[in-house]
């Protein structure tokens, strides 16, 4: 596994689009569901979407609402 190293600003954009995530569906924050997105934020960095719209964007469109990011939570490999 590499291990990237990441920028306050990256993270800031990672933290940002979790955030947004969260207000769109209007729901509040709980430790699975931030596990899932978090996770889900990291992997489509790593695969070079870098922006906070381009992240929020994708993060709002596979995981629609809280409890379909825990049932329906797709693994790293498959997240494109």
């Amino acid at each position: 596994m590499q291990v990237t190293r990441m920028l306050e600003a990256d993270l800031a954009v990672l933290s940002l689009s979790v955030q947004l995530w969260y207000r769109h569906f209007k729901a509040e924050p709980d430790e699975k569901t931030s596990e899932v997105i978090c996770s889900a934020a990291i992997d489509l960095f790593n695969q070079g979407h870098r922006t906070q719209e381009e992240l929020t964007r994708i993060l709002i469109a596979r995981f629609p609402g809280v409890f379909g990011s825990i049932a329906n939570a797709p693994t790293s490999i498959a997240v494109h």
